[in-house]
């Protein structure tokens, strides 16, 4: 950590759903960066959406001024799919220019779009890329077109990018020649929970279930991963836990393929206590995405000693190194052999869930990620002072 005293900012987030909240990683990424730096004695307002949450519900956070220490502003919000996050962010932006802050930091592709109106104010932009959002099938022509701008925009005004993976950090090096800043995200090491609420509620036994946790989006390759578990012969249930974000059709897809097996489990979007009792007593946790940013999913889960099967695209491979095993993205087949393979050798599961805690937390922890971002701060204020 910096020892050197430095003096309390003014600090504005927004992009994220809401804060708090686990919606998605940018909300957890928000939560952990805001709740921290406040902690720290800055004082840091994060911007909230208005409207349902990936859940389906309105959130408690629609309701809140402040959360441990930081300020909450919700700002109207469109609740229509492709307008939500534009909506938010261009009233966000008009505020954060107005008003007094230091710095005004991003987070996501499409927020940027308007990043352009505080730094006409002679505010620090910082920009968290955390994974290439145009790209996701969910976002039809326009919404996507949107996104690209406020990719395009941060490029050409903000002090600076920010990106959770070394493979972002190549893309815009390579499409723009613009530096960035890699800050992966960080993990805290969790408390193991017996299977309580979730025995009571879906039936789920220790070790009796395969998990995947994620928002229900064709980019996290949930296709792939049903298909391949349908022709699986086993006792074990397959557990997808997550809500839909801007996806209902997809989730009805993917609801309708696994209509036919009664092992495959939809718990929707889970909180806290029962999400915490999922990761403690999976047999092993899945990822099979083809498009990431920075996975905290695997994080969380690797946190717990799980043994990880992931996707072999780099923003995995980044994470896990050799402490998981890998299939081929988008490759059924592939996918099937090695959810065979771990649950026809329980040495070799445990062979991976060993270490894995000790490697994750060892590797990435919060407080090194708001140190990196407070340094990335203050960096560029100096840039106006001549220190």
């Amino acid at each position: 950590m910096n020892e050197r005293p430095e003096r309390k900012l003014k600090i504005a987030m927004l992009g994220q759903k809401r804060m708090p909240s686990r919606e998605g990683g940018v909300e957890i990424v928000v939560q952990e960066l805001s709740t921290r730096m406040a902690a720290r004695g800055h004082e840091v307002t994060c911007f909230n959406r208005t409207g349902h949450t990936s859940g389906g519900t309105t959130n408690g956070a629609d309701f809140i001024d402040a959360y441990k220490g930081v300020k909450v502003r919700r700002v109207p919000t469109l609740d229509v799919k492709g307008f939500a996050a534009m909506s938010s962010s261009v009233i966000g932006s008009f505020i954060t220019a107005l008003e007094d802050f230091d710095v005004v930091h991003f987070h996501a592709e499409g927020p940027c779009a308007t990043l352009w109106l505080p730094k006409l104010r002679g505010k620090k932009c910082i920009a968290t890329i955390h994974g290439l959002d145009h790209r996701r099938a969910k976002w039809g022509r326009m919404a996507s077109w949107y996104i690209k701008l406020g990719e395009r925009t941060a490029v050409k005004y903000a002090d600076e990018i920010i990106v959770l993976s070394k493979n972002l950090q190549k893309y815009f090096l390579q499409n723009y020649g613009r530096k960035t800043v890699y800050i992966p995200n960080g993990i805290d090491r969790p408390v193991l929970r017996e299977a309580e609420i979730i025995k009571e509620r879906f039936g789920l036994e220790k070790d009796g279930y395969i998990l995947f946790v994620g928002r229900l989006v064709p980019e996290k390759g949930l296709r792939y991963l049903i298909e391949a578990f349908k022709k699986i012969k086993t006792d074990k249930k397959l557990v997808i836990s997550g809500g839909a974000s801007d996806s209902g059709e997809f989730v009805a897809e993917i609801r309708e393929l696994a209509r036919d097996d009664d092992r495959i489990i939809f718990t929707g979007f889970m909180r806290a206590r029962l999400l915490s009792e999922l990761y403690s007593n999976a047999y092993f946790y899945v990822l099979p995405s083809d498009l990431e940013g920075m996975p905290l999913t695997l994080m969380e889960a690797m946190s717990y000693g799980n043994c990880c099967l992931v996707s072999d695209i780099p923003e995995c491979m980044e994470v896990i190194e050799d402490h998981a095993l890998t299939f081929r993205h988008g490759d059924v087949r592939s996918l099937r052999k090695q959810m065979r393979r771990l649950l026809a050798d329980p040495a070799l599961r445990d062979s991976y869930k060993e270490g894995a805690t000790d490697y994750i937390c060892g590797k990435y922890g919060w407080e090194d990620v708001v140190d990196r971002t407070l340094a990335v701060y203050y960096r560029q204020l100096e840039k106006d002072t001549g220190k």
